[in-house]
C-alpha cells in the first residue's frame, strides 16, 4: 500500500479546507512527507503482522466526501459520569471547550498546539499533522495538587458513512510535579471509522506520572495511536494500557530514558474477541545509566482473533548500570486465536542487568476438570481460570 492509493488531489483539497492558521506551514511539510513515504506496509518489519489496507480504504472514502458528524454529547457525558476526572475532550478530532471540564484547575494550563518539524518522524505522524484540525499543549506544574486525575477523552462518531479523525496533544510535566492522567478512547455510530491519535509527553527532572490508557472503541472502528515519552533526571513513569474494543487497534509506545535515575514501568492488558486485531509495540531507549525499565503485557484471546506484541529495549553505549526487564504472557481460549510475540534486547553497554521472555498457553484441562467436578459448568469455570 502507498500514499498513491489516497488521492493526492483529495488530500491537498482537504488540507486547504482547514484554513490559514498557526498550523498551516507544518501541515504543508507533513503532507509533502506523507505523500512521499505513504502508509507503512507489511513489508516494514514493525508492521509485519498488521495490514493497514482497511484504514486506507476508510481514509480514501472519507477524503472524497470529508464530512464530520456532530459530537456525541450523550456518549461523552456517559464516560465523564463513569470516571471522575477533570476532562479535556477531543471530539471527532477537535478540542471541545464546551464539553471539557478541565477548566480553572490550579497548576494546569491548556494552550494551542505548537507543532514542530521534529515531530514528523513517523509516517502516521505525517498524516496526523497534515490533516490535523487543531490540538492542545497541556502543561502541568508543581502547584498541581491532583484533586482529581487529569482526563484526556477522545470520542469519535460516525453517521453511516466512512469517517476519519486526527488528534494530537503534547504534555509537559514540570520539574518535581506529580500527576495522574487517564486517557480514554471511545466511539459510536453506524459507519466505519479510523482514528489516528498522537501524544508527546516530557517528564522533567524529579517529576512523577501515573498514566492509564483505556481503549474501548466500537468493534467496527479502528485506531492507530502513538505516544512518545521522554524522562529527565530522576523522573518516573508508570503507564498502564488496556485494550478492550476496536476492530483493529495499533498502539506504539516509545520511552526515552534521557536522565540518570529515571525509571519507567509500563504494563498492558489486551482482551480480543472474534474478528479483533490488537497490536502493541513498545520501545524503551536507555540513553544513560543508571536507569530502570520494567514492561509486562498480558493478553487473553478468544474466537478468531489476533494479537501482536513487540517489546524492544535498547541499551545505548555508555548507559552502564541499566536495569531492564520485559515480559509477555498470553492465554489462548480458541484454536483460531493467534498471538505474534517478539521480545527484543539490544545492548551496547557493559555492567547491565537485562532480561526478557514470553509465554503462550491455554487453560489447564486438569484445573477445568477440578472445577467442573465441584458442580461448576464449563463456561463459568473457564471464566474463573481466565
Amino acid at each position: 500500500m502507498s500514499a498513491a492509493e489516497l488521492s493526492k488531489q483529495d488530500l491537498e483539497r482537504v488540507v486547504r479546507s482547514l484554513g490559514n492558521d498557526a498550523l498551516t506551514a507544518v501541515r504543508a511539510r507533513a503532507l509533502e512527507k506523507f505523500t512521499a513515504r505513504g502508509f507503512p506496509t507489511t513489508r516494514d518489519e514493525d508492521w509485519k503482522y498488521t495490514d493497514l489496507a482497511p484504514v486506507i480504504d476508510i481514509s480514501e472514502r472519507w477524503l472524497a466526501a470529508p464530512e464530520l458528524p456532530a459530537p456525541d454529547e450523550a456518549g461523552i457525558r456517559q464516560v465523564q459520569a463513569a470516571i471522575d476526572a477533570d476532562w479535556l475532550v477531543v471530539a471527532n478530532g477537535a478540542i471541545s471547550p464546551e464539553l471539557s471540564t478541565l477548566q480553572d484547575v490550579d497548576g494546569i494550563s491548556v494552550d494551542a498546539l505548537n507543532a514542530s518539524p521534529e515531530s514528523l518522524r513517523f509516517p502516521l505522524a505525517d498524516l496526523n499533522v497534515a490533516l490535523l484540525r487543531d490540538g492542545a499543549t497541556l502543561r502541568i506544574d508543581a502547584r498541581f495538587g491532583g484533586r482529581k486525575p487529569i482526563g484526556l477523552l477522545f470520542f469519535d462518531t460516525t453517521n453511516g458513512s466512512a469517517v476519519t479523525s486526527q488528534a494530537r496533544i503534547d504534555i509537559d510535566v514540570a520539574p518535581n510535579a506529580r500527576a495522574t492522567l487517564i486517557e480514554f478512547h471511545g466511539s459510536g455510530g453506524d459507519g466505519e471509522h479510523y482514528a489516528n491519535v498522537h501524544l508527546n509527553m516530557t517528564i522533567n527532572d524529579g517529576a512523577s506520572v501515573d498514566y492509564l490508557r483505556l481503549q474501548q472503541r466500537d468493534l467496527a472502528h479502528s485506531q492507530t495511536a502513538r505516544m512518545n515519552v521522554t524522562l529527565a533526571k530522576d523522573a518516573s513513569l508508570h503507564h498502564s494500557g488496556i485494550d478492550l474494543g476496536g476492530r483493529m487497534a495499533r498502539n506504539d509506545l516509545q520511552v526515552d530514558l534521557d536522565g540518570k535515575g529515571a525509571s519507567a514501568t509500563f504494563d498492558g492488558l489486551y482482551i480480543a474477541g472474534n474478528g479483533q486485531h490488537l497490536d502493541n509495540h513498545t520501545r524503551v531507549d536507555h540513553r544513560v545509566g543508571p536507569a530502570v525499565s520494567r514492561q509486562e503485557y498480558r493478553g487473553i484471546l478468544g474466537g478468531r482473533s489476533r494479537a501482536v506484541w513487540n517489546g524492544k529495549a535498547i541499551v545505548h553505549k555508555g548507559a552502564d548500570g541499566t536495569d531492564a526487564e520485559q515480559a509477555n504472557h498470553n492465554l489462548l481460549l480458541s484454536d483460531q486465536a493467534e498471538i505474534d510475540a517478539k521480545p527484543e534486547l539490544e545492548i551496547y553497554a557493559d555492567e547491565v542487568k537485562c532480561a526478557h521472555g514470553t509465554t503462550v498457553g491455554q487453560l489447564d484441562e486438569k484445573a477445568l476438570f477440578y472445577l467442573r467436578s465441584r458442580g461448576i459448568d464449563r463456561e463459568r469455570a473457564s471464566r474463573i481460570l481466565t
